[in-house]
């Protein structure tokens, strides 16, 4: 292993930090304030979570790599979203049940040639049905609690890639 070479950040470098703040801000704010008065729900830490981290995992260096990366969270969101929810209204969950649901969608992303989104799956899988344990009654509504929380943070991710990054460009080539 390398030895960590530490370097002064440029302008891009500090725009960028800025810029997936603001995104994860504005995220917490959707997630935790505005859709809760909209819709007459209450905010859930695991959906204002499971967003800010669809959020953060899309936004990319260029635009093109942050909108492949929502549409490869899409697409592992989507897989586990029909293993789960397929499960839970079937079955209560169960470890051997969650363990199973991994195979089946590690195999399904193989058979289909997205081997990059296996972990994806995977943790989304997880979350699902460890949320599912924790609220029986209503387990089968979580897969798509998650595919909206999803949703919603890649939208708010890709969006602010886009913008934010178009605002800090011409900012900083003012500054040249």
């Amino acid at each position: 292993m390398s030895p960590i070479k530490w370097q002064k950040p440029s302008p891009w470098d500090i725009a960028y930090a800025a810029d997936i703040a603001l995104a994860s801000l504005l995220t917490y704010f959707v997630m935790s304030s505005v859709l809760p008065r909209w819709l007459g729900w209450e905010s859930n830490p695991v959906g204002v979570i499971w967003a800010v981290i669809s959020t953060v995992a899309v936004f990319r260096d260029t635009r093109v790599h942050s909108l492949a990366a929502g549409q490869s969270r899409l697409l592992a969101t989507c897989v586990s979203f029909v293993l789960c929810l397929c499960y839970l209204l079937l079955f209560p969950f169960s470890v051997i049940g969650m363990a199973a649901l991994l195979v089946i969608g590690s195999l399904f992303m193989m058979a289909i040639g997205r081997r990059d989104e296996i972990g994806l799956t995977g943790i989304t899988t997880i979350v699902v049905m460890v949320v599912a344990a924790d609220h029986p009654d209503g387990a089968w509504q979580q897969p798509l609690l998650r595919l909206v929380d999803t949703m919603i943070g890649i939208a708010i991710g890709v969006a602010c890639k886009w913008t934010l990054s178009s605002l800090s460009f011409d900012i900083l080539r003012r500054e040249e």
